[in-house]
């Protein structure tokens, strides 16, 4: 079960909202307390808002353009245009690193319609864009990765694509994940499993799900949640190492002959999971040796 401070978010311990350092800002770099917006911003209210999260080890960031093309294609789902080229995101965003003098930490650009017209339809309404960079150490202590995270059943389902643009970081799929992140930790654990709107399983609140069975392994396939980066890296290396990978619709009662799983993402990196509900796991073999891929990947 969870502990308190057993989950290090950020160096500091500063809110957000009010620390030294720098955030770009529409085209130029601004003072980080003086980036704000207004309180009847259209992404505030109608959740016209869409991210990334980056992780940059020794000054560079893992993957930075598949980042980048991914935030316009969010935005172009959710029907607005970042009016910044790839490339220039890109550049924005190194610009930002090297500003904050970071070699490893985390990114967070953000996207979002202005306060120009406050009206469901968001036509006139003019994008933003902002980019910040903060030092950011392991998402959870070392012990942890030799135990594994413990998580909950979430309340809540991923929705189906036909009833949320579920191929898109958007912030407004995100509610039902903090709703079950606080459901979890309030409940003693790191973290929640969800489950789609049939019922198999789905993600974490914010992390790709894997589990080892017979020696493959075995991964939901993304069809009606984000299709990680990370996710995507796994399955790569996995298949580089020989390992067999199945991606397949899976049952929460598959669960009771899987001997190892883990969680991905930009932020989880890959931690192991020591147990779902009344499943337990132990990290092993395979989790090991994706687990040191991937370092050393993202760190070459």
């Amino acid at each position: 079960m969870i502990t308190k401070n057993e989950v290090n978010k950020d160096m500091s311990g500063l809110p957000f909202d009010d620390r030294d350092g720098y955030i770009w800002f529409n085209g130029e770099i601004i003072q980080w307390r003086d980036a704000k917006i207004h309180v009847l911003s259209h992404g505030l209210h109608y959740a016209s808002s869409v991210f990334e999260g980056e992780r940059a080890y020794n000054g560079k960031i893992f993957k930075l353009t598949e980042h980048s093309e991914r935030l316009k294609k969010s935005a172009e789902i959710l029907g607005f245009e970042i009016p910044y080229s790839v490339e220039q995101i890109d550049k924005f965003t190194m610009d930002i690193l090297e500003k904050q003098g970071i070699k490893d930490g985390y990114i967070r650009p953000v996207a979002w319609l202005g306060s120009e017209y406050m009206k469901i339809y968001r036509q006139g309404n003019v994008p933003n864009l902002a980019i910040a960079a903060w030092e950011w150490p392991a998402y959870f202590p070392e012990e942890l990765y030799k135990t594994g995270i413990s998580l909950c059943w979430s309340n809540w389902k991923r929705p189906a694509p036909d009833t949320a643009p579920t191929s898109a970081k958007a912030a407004g799929l995100y509610m039902i994940c903090t709703m079950s992140k606080r459901q979890a930790e309030e409940g003693g654990y790191h973290d929640a499993m969800m489950l789609d709107y049939r019922g198999y399983i789905a993600e974490a609140t914010g992390a790709n799900f894997f589990m080892v069975l017979n020696g493959e392994l075995h991964t939901p396939m993304a069809d009606c949640f984000l299709d990680g980066i990370t996710r995507r890296t796994i399955i790569s290396l996995a298949k580089e190492l020989g390992i067999t990978v199945v991606e397949r619709r899976i049952k929460p009662v598959d669960l009771h002959d899987a001997t190892e799983a883990f969680l991905t993402g930009t932020a989880a990196e890959l931690t192991p999971v020591g147990s779902i509900g009344e499943y337990k796991f132990t990290p092993g073999e395979i989790t090991q040796k994706l687990k040191n891929a991937y370092h050393n990947l993202v760190r070459s």
